[in-house]
């Protein structure tokens, strides 16, 4: 299902990010300075907003492997919305009537000299189908509109096979907007816990596009003292989280309804 991009000489920044809307610099924290990240950001884990993240593919990856996410999204108190992404793709990648939709968006992502970019098409939600979707009370299909199915088929020219599919989470997120003095851009800093208490923070700051060469060198500077990691794979949060819930067994991938 992935759409291939381009390949570009690192440094093409203009070539890499063309299309895009924005760009997302993103950096994963050491796991051991979790604790120090927080305290230089100003913020606790009383002060995050909690989201419940759950993913949807087959037991053995087979979407993430072919660049394809579905993922719903519930924040206590807020709209909840599900988005269908795909990464890699080309700037042009998306027929232009999608591109209309208020919920579309291609963007670059950016960690240290790789770029890719990602389109994605979000919706909301009524409020309480994902907890009826994940008790098997509501079909997993529900959660995805139809012009998010459309969106699926116009990007792989496949129909998705919602019967094959399970839920895998949630995943229990604090999330935080941050302005520091020691940035000209706020940033974002995302907190996932597994149910096996592991942790993972990544940050990440999101510019226009002329601006991506000095934020990129400028927000990596900020976190180089939390050993921040530029993974090269642009999944590293996603597939962390993924092969833990499709990897501990049948009690953590939801069955649900078709």
């Amino acid at each position: 299902m992935a759409i291939a991009a381009r390949k570009n000489p690192v440094g093409a920044l203009a070539s890499q990010v063309e299309g895009a809307d924005s760009v997302e610099i993103k950096a994963t924290i050491a796991p051991r300075n979790i604790g120090k990240a927080l305290k230089l950001f100003g913020v606790s884990q009383q002060s995050g907003e909690r989201r419940f993240i759950t993913f949807y593919d087959t037991r053995d990856l087979a979407l993430l492997e072919a660049g394809l996410i579905l993922r719903s999204r519930r924040v206590p108190g807020k709209p909840h919305d599900s988005t269908v992404k795909f990464r890699p793709v080309l700037a042009d990648c998306a027929p232009a009537k999608f591109r209309l939709d208020r919920g579309f968006k291609i963007e670059a992502d950016a960690t240290g000299k790789v770029i890719v970019r990602s389109a994605s098409l979000t919706h909301g939600v009524a409020k309480g189908l994902i907890k009826r979707v994940e008790a098997g009370g509501a079909p997993l299909k529900s959660l995805f509109d139809r012009a998010q199915e459309q969106f699926i088929f116009q990007m792989s020219k496949r129909r998705c096979d919602f019967s094959s599919l399970i839920a895998l989470g949630p995943m229990d997120a604090l999330w935080w907007k941050i302005a520091h003095p020691g940035l000209p851009w706020p940033f974002v800093a995302e907190l996932w816990t597994r149910p096996d208490g592991v942790k993972t923070l990544e940050a990440s700051v999101r510019v226009p596009v002329a601006q991506i060469a000095v934020a990129n060198a400028g927000f990596l500077a900020f976190l180089a003292e939390l050993g921040a990691i530029s993974a090269a794979d642009q999944l590293a949060k996603t597939r962390w989280a993924l092969q833990y819930f499709a990897g501990v067994g049948k009690k953590a991938a939801t069955p649900v309804k078709r």
